[in-house]
């Protein structure tokens, strides 16, 4: 009974795995940054898929929680988004629009939008500015 419990996890691994958009795309960078800013709370590594005014943003939330260490210990959310709208503009840039849901722990649910810009810079894909909304 093990080994099949295992080997299901594994085959759900790499179906999820499978389902991901390819990093090199403008929706993988885009996901990556959500994983990074939001899932994990890793603004170091979402300031790796920033440029222009989204790198600025993610370095000004750093200032802000300079001093305050955020590690595996730290009482993180757990966060979920998908994706609802894509919208290209041209072929160097594309807006996507996601809903997220936040649940925290003895909190209520929180619903957020995210507004994510990806544009092509320097040969790779990076996002130019992300916005967050209720609901």
């Amino acid at each position: 009974m093990r080994h099949g419990t295992a080997r299901a996890l594994a085959l759900s691994a790499l179906l999820l795995a499978g389902c991901r958009a390819a990093a090199n795309t403008p929706r993988g960078t885009a996901e990556r940054f959500l994983d990074a800013h939001y899932v994990r709370i890793d603004l170091p590594a979402a300031l790796e898929f920033t440029a222009d005014l989204a790198r600025h943003k993610v370095e000004n939330e750093m200032r802000l929680v300079q001093g305050q260490t955020i590690d595996e210990t730290t009482r993180k959310p757990s966060v979920h988004y998908r994706l609802l709208e894509e919208h290209p503009d041209g072929a160097e840039a594309v807006r996507y629009l996601y809903h997220g849901s936040i649940a925290i722990e003895d909190a209520d649910r929180l619903e957020r939008r995210w507004l994510v810009t990806v544009r092509l810079a320097g040969g790779s894909w990076r996002v130019t500015n992300y916005e967050e909304f209720e609901g």
